[in-house]
């Protein structure tokens, strides 16, 4: 039996099946279509789907999937989760933080680490003897430059390229350097600060653009679009063992 996975992002709807953990198929498209899943369900035995969303669709979601499939979860951050959980307004957590958590700690064996989430912002969460202890939401590459270009006159829109060079040489290059020269110094900055002294140093990487960084980093480990899959999963699992749906 396989379980199906919903996650709506703020540019993507990522939808997977997994079994015990293992991703079987994965597919992303601009929005939820239902089609899709009557495809899937013909192709995999199905019997339990887990949905999260950050554009606040999730609710419609579950009920179009529960037309199809016996056990559904509305995953938000108030759902119970198999790792301690230590931020003072769970409400406002954003349930993918809290599932990409889940992934490292449940599905990679990880219990201390800062986990770098590469999205439409950027997260620095931290990991600390398997508890969640909450982290930082800062602007994603893509913003950084169309707020460059937006609020500017003249400076044009650029987009990512390898963190290669210290300085620009040409406009162009003082923006696409200055941008991810930036996000790789905060990357260092946090890793410094967090990290410092402790005997254990993991930097787990995830998210679209976190493969421009990964390699430029110490004790990193990237971690793909499979650790939110592996998150939501292993969620769906624990609140079911719970008798939650």
């Amino acid at each position: 039996m396989a379980n199906l996975i919903v996650d709506e992002g703020n540019t993507l709807c990522k939808i997977a099946v997994l079994d015990k953990n293992e991703v079987l198929c994965e597919r992303s498209v601009r929005d939820f279509d239902m089609a899709e899943i009557v495809s899937l369900i013909s192709q995999f035995t199905i019997e339990k789907a887990v949905v999260a969303s950050t554009r606040g669709g999730a609710a419609k979601i579950c009920e179009q999937l529960r037309t199809k499939i016996d056990k559904v979860l509305h995953f938000t951050s108030q759902t119970e989760v198999p790792i301690g959980v230590d931020y003072s307004s769970r409400q406002t957590l954003g349930a993918d933080r809290l599932a990409v958590a889940v992934g490292v700690v449940c599905g990679m064996g990880i219990e201390d680490a800062l986990v770098v989430d590469m999205g439409s912002a950027i997260t620095f969460d931290i990991i600390e003897n398997g508890t969640f202890r909450g982290g930082n939401i800062s602007l994603g590459v893509a913003m950084r430059f169309k707020a460059l270009h937006d609020y500017t006159a003249a400076l044009p829109l650029c987009s990512a390229t390898e963190p290669t060079e210290e300085f620009g040489k040409s406009t162009v290059e003082a923006i696409e350097q200055g941008v991810m020269q930036g996000v790789l110094y905060e990357i260092e900055g946090y890793a410094a600060r967090i990290l410092a002294g402790k005997a254990k140093k993991n930097i787990i990487f995830c998210g679209g653009d976190a493969e421009s960084f990964v390699n430029r980093i110490k004790n990193a480990i990237f971690a793909p679009r499979k650790l939110m899959f592996t998150g939501l999963n292993t969620i769906l699992e624990y609140n079911v063992s719970k008798g939650n749906i």
